[in-house]
């Protein structure tokens, strides 16, 4: 692997503007498919087929033709004066005149009067109209909303509150924007910091966001063939960045490091692409199996996620061996810092923090170990109480008005109203399907925790009914999820009594159900990446027990961070802080992303600290003294790239939207404890204990096993100790250039 890796940096630096040039047409032709290609949509399929809230769903689409279930939909509540009615003849008259206007918009499916459809409150103080779409929200013009939005500010004249719920006029949520920005600038100050160069921050920065640019413009150009759309491709830019930033800037760092040990710019490169190369190739195929893993959820949204941003990653590996060579070709000696342009190449110090620290573990190993494993525990506890859900218009800021809906909806009309049950029934089997569905109506409005339940409705069939079932707590509460598991088990006596049967749908039922299958699936998932990643691991170190430790650690750091999120976001510790208005149930797809992407970041660390000690342990070093020099050399630029993860991460915790501000503090506080606490602490206070049996193999597994070669030790033939002079006489030392 070293071997053939050496020779495509060489190559990329000899043929630095071909290889330039064939990433420049790369770019431009995604960049013009994506301009040229239709513009597409996720494609409807299923959230999550097999769970009982998703077939009944599919059930309604299915025997409810026209029912425009994909369709945007508004809940437009009014709100009279504090003592006054919605139904007064002034209200009233607003009400009716705005329904009539809504109605008459060519978008519009249907706009239903709340005194028609006796949507008023029991004291007469709110109302609502219930405005369907023929299209999504995503298909609404900026026409469309602002003819909705001058109706519903005639409404606010006559001296009514109004505030609107639902999916129409919500605003959209954008997956770039300020928070890549954030990202983007905090990187190009650590990176300035870490190297003293302009030239060697930038260099990392552009590369990152031509894969990025390569990987987005690839998303959207197949987006109408295989259904992806830019929010699929959301984790593909996040990760895309990140791991883009930190493969170019361990390369680069190696290459000044074989720079200062006397190399010509040429063959620097090659050893750079051979050893740093190698540990980005195995770093990413981690990700890129963390990341394709998360198709076993059985969540086609999630898979599509999961596959664009494995597609990303596998792209930052591609650049970083062949274009961050190749532009280290046209500017050799920028990158170095300013420092050694001026002084010539420096020498390798042999003492820095990196070595200090290590040293310091190695005195203290059980101290520091206990001390990690303590500090994690005790923050993975509150993972233990972790409840998912998926947070609503509740957890929105008061200033919107969705919240403002929503709040004035459960105080007219009772918490579970925001949450309704709906309940299809299929009668095929019923001798009487007008009795039968009386009865089960009957039997489900006497279960207790059911406020209430409406009138059935029947398709054109006459198969098929519909009726809604609203509870007396909110969506997020727990017993509106016991609530759904008692009228489910009450199926089985109905159906023998009246031969129809019936499920549950709706929003709540939904979330209830996709969470209870994630958290089914979290374990299998982790299991298959674990394994993997531990096989692959096991190939690169050739040892039993370093895999072993990196999955140890990487449980300890996923689960503290996990406790952390539950601390916040669920029981309100310091939410303030972060702006997260409602505490509530952590977003059920939130410890999948978690335990994916965080697990391929963890072995990324684990693969560029560990590869140098067992580099330096091949060549002959002590256990001890590897340790120590994988620190001398990687825990610098180790830091670098965590740190760099955290701020791309941190960026997205300044978004409006909770599950994203979940998701990017969930990221970087696992980042935070993953490369600060178990690889820069444990990991040394483990190979510490160990010793020399950190490296042990049986032989039987030995031979068996292929070798790749990831610390370079099979460069020796190949960089022979003239080579670095060969080279010079070919390679002329280039003016150094910022």
């Amino acid at each position: 692997m070293a071997t053939l890796l050496y020779r495509l940096g060489r190559t990329a630096f000899r043929r630095r503007w071909l290889v330039t040039l064939l990433w420049a047409v790369i770019l431009a032709a995604v960049g013009l498919g994506a301009a040229t290609a239709p513009s597409s949509s996720d494609d409807g399929t299923s959230f999550m087929p097999g769970i009982e809230a998703q077939k009944a769903f599919d059930l309604i689409g299915e025997r409810f033709p026209g029912s425009s279930a994909d369709g945007a939909g508004a809940q437009i509540v009014f709100v009279a004066p504090e003592g006054e009615k919605v139904t007064a003849p002034g209200p009233r008259a607003a009400i009716d005149a705005f329904v009539k206007e809504a109605a008459s918009e060519p978008q519009v499916a249907s706009a239903v009067s709340p005194f028609t459809a006796k949507a008023v409150s029991k004291d007469g103080s709110t109302a609502y109209a219930t405005v369907d779409f023929k299209v999504a929200a995503g298909d609404l013009t900026d026409a469309d909303r602002t003819t909705m939005e001058k109706a519903i500010d005639q409404v606010r004249h006559s001296g009514l509150t109004v505030e609107v719920g639902g999916t129409a006029l919500a605003e959209q949520v954008s997956a770039g924007g300020s928070s890549e920005s954030i990202g983007i600038v905090l990187a190009a100050v650590v990176l300035l910091i870490t190297f003293g160069s302009l030239a060697a921050a930038g260099l990392p920065l552009l590369t990152a966001v031509i894969g990025v640019g390569v990987s987005m413009a690839s998303i959207t150009a197949l987006g109408s063939t295989f259904g992806l759309s830019l929010t699929t491709g959301t984790l593909a830019t996040m990760l895309g960045l990140a791991v883009g930033i930190d493969y170019a800037l361990f390369v680069v760092s190696r290459y000044r490091e074989e720079r200062a040990q006397g190399h010509q710019p040429r063959e620097a490169a090659a050893l750079a692409t051979g050893t740093a190369g190698s540990a980005v190739v195995f770093a990413g195929l981690t990700v890129v199996i963390a990341l394709a893993g998360l198709s076993v959820v059985g969540v086609p949204m999630l898979t599509k996620m999961g596959l664009c941003a494995a597609g990303a990653v596998v792209v930052a590996v591609l650049i970083a061996l062949t274009l961050v060579p190749a532009l280290l070709g046209l500017w050799p000696n920028a990158v170095l810092s300013r420092a050694a342009r001026k002084r010539g190449i420096p020498t390798v110090r042999s003492d820095n923090r990196g070595t200090r620290w290590a040293r310091f573990v190695l005195r203290r190993p059980v101290t520091v170990l206990v001390a990690c494993v303590l500090g994690l525990g005790t923050l993975a506890l509150p993972a233990t109480h972790l409840r998912l859900g998926m947070p609503g218009a509740e957890s929105k800021p008061v200033s919107s008005t969705e919240r403002r809906a929503y709040d004035a909806l459960a105080a007219g009309f009772g918490a579970g109203f925001n949450g309704p049950l709906t309940v299809v029934t299929d009668v095929r089997g019923a001798d009487d399907p007008r009795a039968a569905v009386a009865r089960i109506t009957k039997a489900i409005g006497d279960t207790g925790g059911v406020v209430s339940v409406s009138a059935a409705r029947f398709n054109p069939a006459g198969d098929t009914a519909l009726f809604s079932a609203v509870p007396a707590t909110g969506p997020n509460d727990e017993h509106t999820k016991h609530l759904v598991r008692t009228i489910r088990a009450e199926r089985g006596a109905l159906e023998k009594d009246t031969g129809a049967t019936f499920e549950v749908t709706g929003s709540t039922a939904m979330n209830i159900d996709v969470a209870q299958a994630l958290q089914d699936a979290l374990v299998p998932y982790l299991a298959v990446i674990v394994i993997l990643a531990l096989l692959l691991l096991l190939v690169v170190f050739r040892s039993l027990l370093v895999p072993v430790k990196a999955a140890f650690g990487f449980l300890l750091s996923v689960l503290a961070a996990l406790g952390a999120v539950v601390a916040v976001f669920q029981w309100g510790w310091g939410a303030g802080l972060l702006g997260v208005e409602q505490p509530g149930p952590i977003m059920s797809l939130m410890p999948i992303f978690l335990v994916g992407i965080v697990f391929g970041l963890a072995m990324d660390y684990e693969v560029f600290l560990v590869t140098r000690m067992r580099e330096a342990y091949v060549h002959g070093g002590q256990a001890s003294e590897a340790v120590v020099s994988g620190f001398r050399h990687s825990a610098r630029v180790v830091v670098a790239a965590a740190v760099i993860m955290i701020a791309v991460f941190s960026g997205f915790v300044g978004a409006g939207e909770a599950m994203i501000k979940t998701i990017g503090f969930g990221l970087a506080v696992a980042v935070l404890f993953d490369a600060f606490v178990v690889r820069m602490a444990l990991v040394p206070a483990v190979l510490a204990l160990l010793g020399d049996r950190a490296w042990r193999l049986p032989r039987w597994l030995d031979r068996l096993l292929p070798r790749v070669d990831v610390e370079g030790s099979g460069l020796t033939a190949v960089a022979a100790p003239g080579a670095a002079a060969a080279n010079g006489a070919a390679e002329p030392q280039e003016p150094a250039r910022i």
